[in-house]
């Protein structure tokens, strides 16, 4: 399965306009379904002491079946991954560091070892990270460096690659001509 983990707000996103050519050479590869979760339509629970206990003891007993769960099987299940999250004040949308937390589940998503460092229990092979920004100040470690991070180091996905089209709201910029670049260069 790809799963499309969906960052965009916007009607007309460039972001999503890229993750969507990015998806369709990804099925046109392959026969596998394309989920996509689309995190504007989510309501996180709220992260309280409530909810905490309430999570940790679901995990301390193993029962993953309350459907809160179903966002980290779905994670974990995945063969590709693909997240699209335009670039925001050095990162990306908080929507995509809530379902982060929601996801990181330990006894779904990763364990740890004796020595106590995370255990991929994830199948992806493969992570793309497409994102958009208006300007040319994009530092790798605030937005895809922390996903790469997490990625490799909890989900044991080792293949992440970003793909960026970048300046687009730089006075005289040729959007049009900057997102076509980028989507001819997938």
């Amino acid at each position: 399965m790809i799963l499309l983990v969906n960052a965009c707000v916007k009607k007309n996103s460039r972001t999503k306009r890229i993750a969507d050519k990015l998806i369709e050479k990804l099925s046109k590869k392959t026969s596998e379904e394309i989920l996509e979760v689309k995190l504007e339509n989510i309501s996180f629970p709220k992260t309280d002491e409530k909810f905490l206990a309430y999570r940790d003891d679901c995990i301390a007993r193993g029962d993953f079946s309350d459907v809160y769960f179903n966002l980290a099987k779905t994670f974990a299940k995945a063969d590709t991954i693909v997240i699209a999250a335009p670039y925001y004040d050095l990162s990306f949308p908080a929507s995509l560091k809530q379902y982060v937390e929601h996801i990181n589940v330990l006894g779904i998503t990763f364990e740890y070892t004796d020595e106590g460092y995370p255990k991929s229990l994830c199948n992806a092979h493969k992570l793309y990270y497409v994102t958009t920004a208006g300007g040319c100040f994009v530092p790798e470690e605030f937005g895809y460096g922390y996903i790469k991070t997490l990625a490799q180091n909890f989900y044991g996905i080792q293949d992440c690659e970003k793909i960026q089209a970048v300046g687009l709201d730089v006075v005289g910029a040729d959007v049009e001509s900057i997102v076509n670049g980028c989507i001819y260069n997938i």
